[in-house]
């Protein structure tokens, strides 16, 4: 049996037209039947792009930016993933980085869903403690987004809650622990209940606007996510306040807080209190802010009416957000 190596790192986050572009090359090449993607969501994604491509090879990727533009057959992907945040491994979705236009979009698609996943604690022994620590606060706005959502399911709200108890229960013990294994393999659990309940029950705002940081100044998206989330949340106000307090009574059953407004609020400086624990920044550095406009219509424009957020913002609500976010 023969089989080829594509080693790519992804210097904008997620895999660019260039890099699904080389792969494909090899695959088709090679006359290769299958694929294994060992890595992080970037290399998960790669994969199902490269398969999409195989499957449609006069479409271009753009042409499959969105819902369902891929449903032919895709070659046999294994999904091995080296981190605990993204859950590609259980989702329909990849993420690509188009340098050229500052873009991140989503191609989706059931068919992109890997057709076999692999979780091995150890592999994620080595991931650097900044690694484990975005990557992980990318599995609680995974979950923590879908179940406040108006897409929701009894499974995704369980998927939800099992993936929430999870991270708070093992994300900080695997930033300060890296070799246990136990709080690796809960971690690996939580990304992956929270890939099947965001891929069902889909997210929101924190996504949107992480992705225009993404696509205009490559922050990583996990890092975005961590230190967006409080933000979002916040500016949500009472609208999910019942639904935060219900993830707040199962994170912590024997809650000091009567009212839901207390348990809601308890949960958000519980997410600010681990985002310093894990060293990462209340606010995203310095950008320049001539750009915000362009940013505030891309991150509409994907929300709406894409996603089933629990509250409707305005242009002048992300205008507020934003300038929130940045330092």
């Amino acid at each position: 049996m023969k089989y080829y190596i594509y080693n790519r790192s992804f210097p904008y986050d997620n895999p660019n037209t260039r890099n699904i572009e080389e792969a494909l090359t090899l695959f088709c090449d090679q006359q290769c039947k299958a694929m294994i993607a060992l890595g992080g969501g970037s290399v998960i994604d790669c994969a199902k792009v490269v398969g999409a491509r195989f499957a449609y090879p006069n479409k271009s990727i753009s042409k499959m930016k969105g819902q369902l533009k891929v449903r032919k057959e895709t070659p046999t992907l294994y999904a091995v993933p080296t981190t605990a945040g993204s859950g590609s491994e259980a989702t329909l979705a990849a993420v690509v980085s188009n340098p050229a236009t500052s873009e991140k979009y989503a191609i989706n698609s059931p068919v992109l869903t890997p057709n076999y996943a692999l979780h091995d604690p150890k592999l994620l022994v080595n991931l650097p403690p900044f690694m484990t620590a975005t990557t992980g606060m990318d599995a609680l706005t995974h979950a923590i987004e879908a179940f406040i959502g108006k897409s929701n399911t009894q499974k995704t709200r369980d998927w939800s809650k099992q993936a929430v108890v999870l991270i708070f229960g093992n994300l900080e013990q695997s930033y300060i622990e890296p070799e246990d294994l136990t709080a690796r393999a809960s971690m690996q659990k939580a990304s992956y209940l929270a890939g099947k309940a965001f891929t069902r029950a889909y997210v929101g705002y924190v996504h949107a606007i992480a992705h225009t940081f993404g696509g205009f100044y490559q922050v990583p998206h996990g890092y975005a996510n961590a230190i967006i989330l409080p933000y979002v949340l916040e500016f949500y106000d009472d609208v999910v306040y019942d639904l935060l307090a219900e993830l707040a009574d199962t994170v912590q059953p024997i809650n000091q807080f009567s009212s839901n407004k207390e348990k809601a609020l308890w949960m958000i400086r519980e997410i600010k209190r681990m985002n310093k624990a894990m060293g990462i920044p209340e606010k995203i550095a310095t950008i320049d802010k001539g750009v915000i406009p362009k940013m505030v219509e891309r991150a509409l424009k994907e929300a709406n009416p894409l996603y089933p957020v629990p509250k409707i913002l305005t242009k002048q609500d992300l205008y507020h957000l934003y300038y929130q976010i940045t330092e």
